[in-house]
């Protein structure tokens, strides 16, 4: 394994680097989060025009660039180091690859271009409060979480005519009020035949109730989707499509992604507290200066070091995972055993971020909390992750749950 990264990676960290600090600053994310979609079109124009970041991982077969999960994560790094507000993550991140995981190839040849140039963004709508778990990140995701036949989450029948009709509601949905497609998850086939499938709901459709939320964290829009007897396309050619498959392998890519996400932005408060504590003056001196501070941000630094390491593992074993099942021949002991690093890496990340900013807000005085410093941005996307992607122990634990951990036998103390 070579943990150096190419010119190419380089390149792209630099470049989008350069592009937000002139387009993404404090004030500029406030005026982007009070808009209509939630973020700045323009901007993402320019993400998607100039840096191809809606196909990064694409292939070039339908208009992408080609890369892998670790050029993802990288970009996410950055976006996340001035919480860029963007359809990134719910377009790239989780509606593309499932996509092109499940679609047919009309579906694939029609839809990913367009996502891939940014003309398309699109959501992927999940019911209830379950995407962490129907992306296997906090339990397995056979059970319930589409319906389950009961009343509640959506559900997904057959008209006289062989259309497919989607009824429920759906009250967390990243993006879904601007996205101009939705990816809906939506049980079917009663007790009996009881399983999960996708379907494709087109912006404007007939029955489709869109409204934006209020949310923790206004950097990550959400929406509250309802569904009434809405004529949905079912993603796939045919009712045996592993969904559940293809979400789970949907999440360990997420999970990378937002670990790198999340260091981004924990290295970012630790930046700003640290450059702050220097220019800050208490009993005469600089607020810095005191051992105890330099204490509590060397350990903030070793953490933030130790979560980016993860996040940076996590992409790479996911963009070998990926390489090796599409290449037979190539063999790695570890990316071929089924590793899913993903989940803990991301428990790290969230972990650090949380750290980083309550005690950069708390580092930052009285002003810290305040709507015009930005310290409390960092502090509610870390609380509003945990609870869209998490809690941390609820990660780790299912991580340690997949991997066997506490079965039986003795632990080494």
């Amino acid at each position: 394994m070579d943990a150096r990264f190419t010119a190419e990676q380089d390149e792209i960290r630099r470049t989008l680097r350069e592009l937000l600090l002139k387009r993404c600053g404090p004030e500029e994310v406030r005026a982007a989060v009070e808009t209509a979609d939630g973020h700045d079109p323009a901007l993402w124009e320019a993400l998607a025009g100039q840096l191809g970041l809606p196909g990064l991982a694409l292939p070039e077969t339908y208009g992408g660039v080609g890369c892998s999960t670790t050029e993802l994560a990288l970009a996410n790094e950055e976006l996340g180091r001035v919480l860029a507000p963007s359809p990134l993550l719910s377009t790239a991140v989780l509606s593309g690859p499932l996509l092109l995981a499940l679609g047919t190839e009309e579906q694939r040849s029609k839809l990913l271009p367009r996502i891939a140039s940014g003309e398309l963004a699109a959501a992927l709508a999940v019911p209830g409060t379950c995407l962490a778990t129907a992306l296997g990140l906090t339990g397995g995701n056979h059970g319930d979480w589409a319906g389950g036949g009961r009343a509640g989450g959506v559900q997904a029948k057959r008209s006289e005519g062989g259309d497919w009709r989607l009824y429920g509601q759906v009250d967390q949905v990243l993006d879904g009020h601007s996205a101009g497609l939705l990816v809906v998850a939506a049980h079917t086939g009663g007790f009996s035949r009881s399983r999960t499938l996708l379907f494709l709901v087109r912006e404007g459709a007939d029955g489709l109730v869109r409204v934006r939320q209020t949310s923790l964290d206004q950097t990550r829009p959400q929406a509250r989707i309802q569904l009434r007897d809405v004529q949905a396309e079912l993603v796939g050619e045919d009712e045996s499509a592993d969904v559940v498959g293809a979400l789970s392998a949907v999440g360990d890519t997420a999970a990378a992604a937002l670990a790198a996400e999340a260091v981004g932005a924990a290295d970012r408060v630790l930046e700003r507290t640290v450059e702050y504590v220097k220019q800050r003056e208490q009993f005469g001196r600089a607020l810095g200066s005191f051992q105890a501070v330099k204490h509590r941000l060397a350990d903030l630094y070793v953490q933030v070091q130790a979560a980016r390491s993860a996040a940076y593992y996590a992409a790479w074993a996911t963009a070998a995972a990926a390489a090796t099942a599409t290449s037979p021949a190539t063999t790695d002991a570890t990316t071929s055993s089924g590793e899913r690093v993903g989940g803990l890496a991301l428990a790290q990340a969230l972990e650090a971020l949380r750290a980083t900013a309550s005690e950069g807000v708390q580092l930052h005085g009285g002003i810290g909390f305040t709507w015009e410093h930005e310290a409390h941005l960092y502090f509610k996307r870390a609380a509003g992750d945990e609870l869209l992607f998490g809690p941390v122990h609820r990660l780790r634990a299912y991580a340690a749950e997949e991997a066997h951990l506490f079965d039986g036998g003795e632990v080494a103390v």
